[in-house]
């Protein structure tokens, strides 16, 4: 089974984000092929360097764990582009996605959940 994960919130200030790592690390336990796309805020989640508090949830090592995984990551590239990150340090695996590829991972995924 495939399953897409659309993610569309800032890594922090909601649990958003928070909640679908922690679903998509789940999924990856259950041997499904876990696909993660990253919009609007949301594109920040794969940013490197994240520097959380101690006991706070950290995305970027939530995502390195999917990476880890086997989960496929991307970024879109124009909400990249608007935040000023497109060319910015990125997760290991995480690459710069565009809608087109979106578009065909949504079209052969058994499953799509939007966060």
């Amino acid at each position: 089974m495939t399953v897409l994960i659309i993610i569309n919130d800032a890594p922090y200030g909601t649990e958003k984000a928070y909640n679908a790592m922690r679903i998509a690390n789940q999924l990856g336990k259950d041997n499904v092929n876990v696909r993660i796309f990253l919009m609007a805020d949301a594109a920040t989640c794969a940013l490197a360097g994240q520097d959380t508090p101690d006991g706070y949830y950290n995305i970027e090592r939530m995502l390195k764990l999917s990476v880890a995984k086997g989960a496929k990551v991307k970024i879109c590239g124009s909400c990249a582009a608007a935040r000023g990150i497109k060319d910015a340090e990125f997760v290991k695996g995480a690459e710069i996605g565009s809608m087109p590829e979106l578009s065909e991972w949504i079209s052969k995924s058994d499953k799509v959940l939007t966060f």
